[in-house]
Order: C-alpha cells, then structure tokens, then sequence
C-alpha cells in the first residue's frame, strides 16, 4: 500500500499532477521566441495575482533573493528604513538591512501578536526621515495577518516606499498592490502559486521606481535594470528556471480561470474551518490576528511538540510545520493555501487526533511505570 503523504505546511505545498506532468516533459533552449512567448503568457498573467499594472520581475532564488533584492535596488547605505517584527520573517527584513549597512528602526511585538498601524504612524512620526518600511503580509513563523492596507494608506503619506513582505501570503490573504499604494511587494513560488521552490518576484511601483534611481547599495544578479532591459524582449538576464517557469504557466492558468477573488474567498473559508476543527480538539490557536494562509496552534502542555510532528510525518505521512526559532515545539502550523483543499484538512486533522491521543496514552504509560 502506498504511504499516505498530506502536505500541509506553508510551503512547499501541494503541486498540481497536472503540473508536475509538464515538468516531466523534455527541456528546450531557454534563449528562442519560444521561451520568449512563454515568458511573456506567465509576466503578464501574474499581474493579476499580484493586482497591478506594474511590471513583475521573476529570479531564480528563494523568496529572500527578492526580499533582499527589495533593499539592494532601493536604498544607499546609511538610510534610514522601518522594519516591523511581528515573528521570525519579520527579523528577516532588520537582519538583511543591517547586512547592508542600513539604520533599521525596528518596530517589535511579541510572537503571536501583529502590529498596529497607530505604533507605525507613530514610528513614521518619530523618524521623518526614513526611507523605506519593510512589513510582512502574513508572518509565516507565527500565523498572524498585518493589517497592510492601512499601512499602506500611511506610507503613502509619506517620503518613505512601502515594502511587503508576500511569500506567503500571496494569493491566500488578499492583497492589492495597486489599489492599496503598496510600493514593492516580494513572493516565492512554493507558496500559494502551487510551484516548486526556486522562483522568486518583485513588482514595484513608480515611487519605488524613483528611488531606485539614487540607489548606490551594489547589485549584480538583482539589479532590476537589467530586469527591466530584459523583459522589454520577454526574457531575463540571466538563466532562468525553465521547468519552473513551464509549471507556473500551468498554475497561473488554473488560477486565471478560477479568479483571485475566489481564491481568497476559498483559502478564507478552509481558514475558518481548520481553526473550527482545531478548536474542536481543544486545541488553542496561536495568533491573536490569523491569517487566511495558515493557522498556528499551540501545543498542549502534556505534548512533546517535537515528537509530535515528527510522528505525524515519519510514522503517519502528514506533514505540518513544526515552531521556529524560540517556539520550536511550542507551536505547530497547518497551511490551507494553494492547491491544498479541505478532504486534506480532514485526514490531517483526523490523523492529528489519533496521534495526541496515542502520544498521551504512551506519557500515561511511562507515568504508571
């Protein structure tokens, strides 16, 4: 019998079968009107995941390639930027601004918890002359949703370009690039676009685009001039991931067909039932402010949290997400974004119950003993 392999952690998720038979099929060279076509199809088609008319730029990389391409093409060293700390991602945004030499003003609340846009205005208020602001849309480490459209309605009051953060959020949370003022926003792949890793984005706005021109931190591979100069032919600068680029097509496709709108109101809706379930279990939810992309749950006290999901992966063939950095075996996380629907839900949920049930019958054991 097969193993059972229910993938519900934010990221990598689910791929598509149909998907995974385009990336199966034989490779062709990348430098032809052909890839040419294709690039364009998939450029054109994720402006409308990520709701503007502006151009996206795809790299080969992770989603911190365009995280840090994000300060590289925007800001000289010395400036002075806002980083908002509601989890480990956000730590991300002030850990690769200092790398770069920038004075990074951090704005941090405890795990769990997100950030209000009153304490943003107030940091804006404080510190006039900043540049940037770097938020995250859904903190992945901790489940919480930031509140980015009023925050964007700030910044744009401002000198400052507003940055987000969508790895993970992308396509499970709404978000509107264009409608909401949001100067640059940086996503991944495996994520809810259904990809495998190894794609990374960036759209910018003019505003943006302005301060690029009195940018001087170096760049090279994420220079976004030479993105620029590239997809004015549909192409890129440098090797692109054919195959990856292939897939995206695919899911790209589904994603047109089904509309975003939809897609957020689906991804919504399994949100509201894993965390019914959760509940149900009497379990308690992490977040103060969850997100639509995953749900963080605290571990119950009589639980190795470790052993847990471990157990879960290895022995049962679903695999959440473990806590990170100060939460590891505090917390665990179930994504329901992408092509994760909710008879996944189910067994993993059903298959969590079983497994705490035997874990506690195993602690009672030992006690006994």
């Amino acid at each position: 019998m097969t193993k059972r392999n229910i993938l519900l952690t934010p990221g990598p998720t689910p791929v598509p079968p149909e998907v995974l038979k385009v990336m199966a099929e034989p490779i062709f060279h990348h430098r032809t009107p052909r890839y040419r076509e294709l690039f364009r199809e998939v450029s054109e088609n994720l402006k409308l995941v990520f709701r503007t008319q502006e151009s996206v730029y795809t790299f080969t990389g992770s989603g911190t390639l365009a995280m840090e391409a994000s300060i590289a093409n925007f800001l000289s060293a010395g400036d002075k930027v806002i980083t908002l700390e509601a989890g480990k991602f956000g730590e991300r945004w002030t850990e690769i601004a200092k790398r770069y030499g920038l004075n990074a003003v951090v704005v941090k609340v405890p795990y769990g918890e997100t950030i209000s846009p009153e304490t943003l205005e107030q940091t804006l208020q404080a510190n006039p002359g900043a540049k940037a602001v770097y938020a995250t849309l859904c903190e992945t480490s901790t489940g919480v949703l930031l509140d980015i459209e009023s925050m964007a309605r700030i910044v744009a009051k401002t000198q400052a370009i507003f940055v987000v953060d969508a790895i993970s959020g992308l396509a499970a949370d709404r978000l509107e690039m264009d409608g909401w003022k949001v100067d640059v926003v940086v996503s991944g792949s495996q994520k809810g676009l259904m990809i495998p890793p190894g794609l990374a984005f960036l759209a910018a706005s003019k505003k943006a685009w302005a301060l690029n021109k009195t940018a001087k931190l170096p760049r090279y591979y994420v220079d976004l001039g030479q993105c620029e100069k590239s997809l004015k032919d549909w192409d890129t600068p440098f090797t692109p991931a054919l195959t990856l680029v292939l897939a995206l097509r695919e899911t790209l496709k589904q994603m047109k067909q089904e509309g975003i709108e939809r897609i957020w109101a689906r991804t919504g809706k399994l949100a509201v039932y894993t965390r019914e379930q959760i509940k149900n279990l009497g379990l308690e939810l992490f977040s103060k402010k969850p997100a639509n992309t995953l749900t963080a749950v605290k571990v119950p006290a009589d639980i190795d949290g470790e052993k847990l999901v471990s157990t879960l992966r290895d022995e049962k063939g679903v695999t959440l997400a473990g806590g990170q950095g100060s939460m590891k075996g505090q917390v665990f996380r179930v994504s329901h974004m992408g092509f994760i629907r909710e008879s996944d839900i189910k067994i993993g949920l059903s298959v969590l119950k079983e497994t705490l049930e035997e874990l506690r019958k195993k602690n009672t054991t030992k006690v006994h003993v």
